[in-house]
């Protein structure tokens, strides 16, 4: 028989997952593309809050810094900024004009 996912998922799986989005959020940075980046790290952070709320505490590894209400929280809300940040800004703010 075989065992359930959760015993299978390495503890570090759920730290490598919202790295790998961070880093592909970063490439696209780098690559003039700063929206999209963006919004690819703040989804990072809202994938790490939805981890650290599915996933027993010994299971996230390095995603679990405080208690886990404060990590969802800082995760969701950091994540949510970033991204909302990114899509709102406009070619006149950018541009100097208001």
């Amino acid at each position: 028989m075989t065992a359930p996912l959760r015993s299978r998922l390495p503890v570090h799986a759920p730290m490598t997952l919202v790295l790998f989005i961070a880093a592909v959020g970063m490439v696209r940075t780098l690559t003039h593309h700063w929206r999209e980046g963006a919004v690819l790290l703040g989804g990072a952070l809202i994938v790490a809050a939805v981890l650290r709320l599915l996933l027993p505490t010994e299971r996230v590894g390095l995603l679990a810094i405080r208690s886990r209400p404060l990590d969802v929280l800082c995760y969701a809300g950091l994540g949510t900024v970033i991204s909302v940040i990114a899509v709102t800004i406009t070619a006149s703010l950018l541009n100097g004009g208001g």
